[in-house]
């Protein structure tokens, strides 16, 4: 398959060519990128966020991507799951949304009483210019709550700059709260989800370090914990891509200092709780790190070189949203054994390609915000046993008789920590080793057989 000439910049081929990795751009019209809008990367970030209300105001249409498509789980209260729209129709677009969007606000507020509101402008809404802001303003001084507009409008931009406008509606929210009780050692957890209980977990592991967390952003997130977020003395950030822009914001106004994290695999596990450690200095609290790692360690092991038997050797391609995740992907699966030959993402800078490519072996493919015909030529010409992705990359996988595993917002079963590496490798073993690819001839096909079947 010939590569288009407005996408060669942006796939590499390490120790093949001088590195000149191209990201950080629009998506290629017509190329049927995998990237989503700047509404889609705006509700990722604030979904989580379980006593707030969430708002889209648009048509309805937008609001598929909300309810439940996210396994995001709360510990008390879930308002977040429930989905509102203003639903815009045709007279509103022509006169204006405004009126319908505050009626909105008002009932919903009234009905449900949510420790705050977030409301999410859609394309339609930048448009026609409705004045969120004044809306917000109006509502927020009449109902006693923080009305928080978040402005995605998806025409805006790509994913990565709804994350921002996320970070820049929560970090309104931050600071107004007290900071009574709050320990010397205590940070934030930052950027991750609760995918699967994940951020219960890793809360578990800064306790059990005798850590205090002030603040899980966003995941079980609880709007007055993130208003006090300010007296943490730390914040941890778990995705970069998504809450790198809120830490900034946090040390610019309340100097607080940010360590950039990983949970997904041994190395970066036990990194992630080492770097917290050490931040405090405190032996105490490093003594006891260091037999938690131990002990976790310890206890999959048996499993991990069971499952590496079987799997050394084989080959894997891994996309994703944001790179940092995959740096974690490709050295979990070298734990296992087993060779990445493909990495790539939707929104890596190219600092972070660029240590895509030194983690990498030589001749693995590097690719930026990719589409299905990029992807199904290079799994098939680097004979992939297994592809690592989210739900839009599944049936690419499928229809070339590849294994998949889905590490992306919709899954059910946490992959963080050191209990969700046994997880990872228990589902990446049974993947590839599942005896029905015996029965798919793909590696007997041509290259244009199977491009013909997507």
């Amino acid at each position: 398959m010939q590569i288009l000439d407005a996408r060669k910049r942006q796939i590499h081929r390490t120790g093949k060519e001088p590195f000149e990795m191209d990201c950080d751009r629009q998506s290629l019209a017509g190329a049927v990128s995998q990237r989503a809008c700047v509404f889609c990367g705006s509700r990722v970030v604030l979904y989580p966020i379980a006593d707030a209300l969430h708002l889209i105001h648009g048509p309805i249409g937008c609001a598929a991507y909300t309810w439940d498509i996210r396994g995001s789980l709360s510990s008390g209260p879930e308002l977040h799951r429930l989905s509102f729209s203003t639903d815009l129709q045709e007279k509103d677009v022509i006169y204006g949304g405004e009126k319908r969007l505050c009626q909105a606000l008002t009932e919903l507020i009234c009905e449900y009483r949510p420790k705050a509101a977030f409301v999410y402008s859609t394309c339609i809404v930048g448009i026609i210019g409705d004045d969120v802001d004044a809306v917000c303003r109006r509502v927020e001084a009449e109902q006693g709550l923080p009305v928080l507009p978040v402005h995605s409008e998806g025409f805006r931009g790509t994913k990565k700059d709804g994350y921002q406008a996320a970070c820049s509606a929560l970090f309104q929210l931050v600071g107004m709260g007290a900071t009574e009780g709050i320990a010397k050692h205590s940070i934030n957890i930052l950027g991750d989800f609760n995918i699967a209980g994940e951020t219960w977990l890793i809360r578990r592991y800064y306790e059990q370090m005798g850590v205090q967390v002030v603040a899980t952003i966003t995941g079980d997130g609880r709007v007055d914990d993130i208003r006090r977020a300010h007296g943490a003395s730390l914040n941890v950030v778990q995705c970069s891509g998504s809450m790198t822009h809120l830490a900034r914001m946090m040390q610019e106004r309340f100097g607080t200092p940010s360590l950039r994290v990983s949970y997904f695999g041994i190395e970066d596990t036990a990194k992630a709780l080492y770097d917290v450690a050490a931040f405090f200095h405190d032996d105490s609290l490093h003594a006891r790190t260091r037999e938690l790692v131990r002990d976790e360690v310890a206890a999959i092991t048996p499993d991990l070189r069971r499952y590496r038997q079987d799997l050394n050797g084989k080959h894997a391609a891994v996309y994703t949203g944001g790179a940092f995740k995959a740096f974690s992907l490709v050295r979990a699966l070298r734990t296992l054994g087993m060779k990445t030959v493909l990495a790539g993402s939707q929104t890596g800078s190219r600092e972070d390609y660029q240590l895509l490519r030194d983690l990498c072996d030589d001749d693995t493919i590097l690719i930026d915000d990719t589409n299905p015909l990029e992807l199904a030529k290079f799994i098939q010409e680097k004979q992939v046993d297994l592809f690592i992705g989210g739900v839009k990359e599944r049936p690419i996988a499928y229809k070339l008789g590849v294994g998949f595993c889905d590490h992306n917002h919709e899954r059910k079963h946490g992959l963080a920590g050191f209990e969700g590496m046994r997880e990872f490798a228990q589902e990446v073993y049974a993947t590839v080793m599942s005896p029905v690819w015996r029965f798919v001839p793909r590696r007997g096909r041509t290259r244009e057989q199977t491009i013909g079947t997507l």
